[in-house]
């Protein structure tokens, strides 16, 4: 049975989709990658490698109370940038939940940005 591999856009973990898995996704439907939690939606399903998702969102998950949130662009355009550390520059947002500030750091990737939290 093939095996369609999909890099997360996201994190870069290799997704594996068997064609069990594939005959039961429809366009519309959403994928959440294991490794960071980022949703894609499927927008296209046809035959062999004919095969596209789209990211729709991050999810992390808040270090200090453990509760996960997604990471919008909203909250991104409203969080400072801050040099962290080690140096790199980071966003700075408040959990929604328990309100800790939380720094999350944007890996350079041509086709689309990556989320780490710290």
């Amino acid at each position: 049975m093939a095996i369609l591999e999909i890099d997360c856009p996201v994190c870069g973990e290799v997704l594996e989709l068997s064609a069990e898995d594939r005959a039961e996704l429809n366009p519309g439907d959403v994928i959440v990658c294991d490794s960071c939690s980022a949703e894609m939606e499927v927008t296209r399903n046809g035959e062999g490698e004919d095969f596209e998702l789209e990211l729709l969102g991050i999810l992390t998950e808040c270090p200090n109370c453990g509760e996960e949130f997604e990471v919008t662009d909203d909250l991104l355009s409203a969080a400072p940038v801050i040099e962290s550390a080690d140096g790199a520059a980071v966003s700075l947002v408040d959990c929604p939940h328990c309100h800790a500030r939380i720094e999350l750091e944007f890996e350079p990737d041509p086709a689309e940005p990556s989320v780490s939290g710290r």
